[in-house]
């Protein structure tokens, strides 16, 4: 996957942290107890260690660039999430990441709110299906 530079995107000295937070953590840390049962019962690839292969893929991504996703309008910026930014990341199978950058005067946080697949996006942004 290549590294896409958001338009907005100025080289920075500082570190970048990202944290899974919240719903997020609970759903990386389940997919990762799944995971390793399927790894135990020798089952070499899923859907779920595709998903979590492309989360790690993600959060690096993240790390080198924190603008790496597509920023939603301020506007529609669900109610469920009090930040003043957030940006989303398209993961395998139709599953999304959402986050929100701060900026620190050390290093820039990247918050992982969420981790869903595309039917739970929906619904969070209050899309319906025609």
């Amino acid at each position: 996957m290549a590294l896409k530079l958001h338009s907005n995107f100025k080289m920075t000295t500082k570190p970048v942290r990202v944290i899974l937070i919240g719903e997020a953590e609970e759903e990386f840390e389940q997919l990762n107890r799944e995971v390793g049962e399927e790894q135990r019962k020798g089952i070499p690839n899923s859907e779920n260690q595709q998903l979590l292969r492309s989360i790690k893929r993600a959060v690096e991504l993240l790390k080198e660039n924190p603008m790496f996703g597509i920023q939603i309008k301020k506007k529609s910026i669900p109610k469920k999430f009090p930040v003043s930014n957030l940006w989303k990341v398209n993961l395998t199978g139709y599953w999304r990441m959402l986050y929100t950058i701060k900026g620190e005067k050390l290093e820039i946080l990247c918050f992982i709110l969420e981790i869903c697949d595309h039917k739970k996006y929906d619904k969070i942004f209050g899309y319906k299906k025609r």
